[in-house]
């Protein structure tokens, strides 16, 4: 009987074909040396989970823009129900699923306070524009602690081409890229539902009788969808009739959530903060932190360090240095 000794021998034995092994990585744009028993894909999970951008997620707006309230998703809640939702989908088809982790967890790290609101701001007003998938590779490649993460060229793919015009080269990445749309979709009726925003009875009926009525029945309808259209094929898809249903509920969103709702009632608000503190420190770019300063000699573009201080923000923080900058500090003569 021969006795499985590596991780990569094991996922010869359980993988399928069409799963990216450890094995086959493109490796890291640094060579290293391998320390431990993790796999390539385990490490960059690590990296993610343990770095500061991630920790960041947590104050940062997934919709609702300072809400009153502990249950409303944040950027890092999302984050997590991505990660699991493609977990599942990964395990269902005998894929990678440490990749597949790795890739949900950092697919976001490039948000900017107050989410798209913020986003679109930088895109605006940034010289090159702005797109926070483009930022999420940034920051694991240079940003995060001054050299970056230094992860595997799989992930990297992944967390790039979770969103635009390109699909992830692997199933794994593939699966993210839907997992993230089945998350934000179905948390984000949740959040609307208790902001008052919206009622369960708004939603079309014929939506909900393909998908199904609860968060958990439309989560299992989408996620088995993705499992049995996706067995033993080399690409990520849905049925037709699920993937239209999941379209149409997408746009009944934007129609009556991600646009000019209550939910959006203080994006103005907020697109005038990223937009100020933005346009302040390129005018005043010696007032940048410490640890930004430090880079300045490295980076002949200060704009693009501006840019990265401002996308990197919370939503706290950014209030904080707006408050700094346009109310004026009380002083006393005596």
């Amino acid at each position: 009987m021969r006795v499985v000794k590596t991780w990569d021998e094991i996922e010869e034995l359980i993988l399928s074909p069409f799963a990216c092994k450890t094995a086959n990585t493109r490796g890291r744009q640094k060579a290293e040396d391998k320390k431990d028993l993790r796999t390539e894909f385990q490490r960059d999970r690590d990296r993610i989970i343990h770095s500061k951008a991630f920790r960041r997620l947590k104050h940062k707006t997934q919709v609702f823009i300072i809400p009153e309230g502990d249950h409303y998703r944040t950027r890092l809640t999302h984050t997590l129900e991505v990660s699991q939702i493609a977990r599942t989908v990964a395990r269902g088809l005998a894929l990678n699923e440490d990749l597949t982790e790795a890739i949900a967890l950092g697919h976001d790290l490039g948000h900017t306070p107050f989410g798209h609101a913020g986003e679109a701001v930088l895109n605006e007003m940034h010289p090159g524009g702005f797109h926070h998938n483009k930022q999420s590779l940034r920051i694991v490649d240079y940003l995060e602690g001054g050299n970056g993460l230094n992860l595997t060229w799989e992930v990297r793919d992944g967390i790039l081409n979770h969103t635009g015009e390109d699909l992830p080269t692997t199933l794994e990445g593939q699966i993210v890229r839907i997992a993230d749309r089945i998350a934000y979709i179905n948390h984000d009726i949740d959040d609307a539902i208790r902001g008052k925003v919206m009622k369960m009875e708004d939603i079309p009926r014929d939506i909900i009788d393909t998908l199904g009525k609860t968060h958990s029945q439309r989560i299992g309808c989408m996620v088995m969808d993705m499992i049995t259209n996706s067995r033993d094929r080399n690409r990520i898809t849905m049925s037709k009739e699920v993937s239209q249903a999941m379209d149409e509920l997408r746009a009944f969103m934007f129609q009556n959530v991600y646009v000019a709702s209550l939910a959006k009632k203080e994006e103005d608000k907020a697109k005038k903060i990223v937009g100020l503190v933005y346009s302040y420190f390129n005018n005043h770019p010696e007032l940048l932190t410490t640890e930004y300063m430090q880079q300045c000699s490295e980076m002949t573009n200060h704009q693009q360090l501006v840019c990265d201080f401002v996308a990197g923000m919370t939503d706290r923080y950014i209030i904080t240095l707006y408050k700094k900058i346009v109310i004026p500090e009380p002083w006393l003569i005596l």
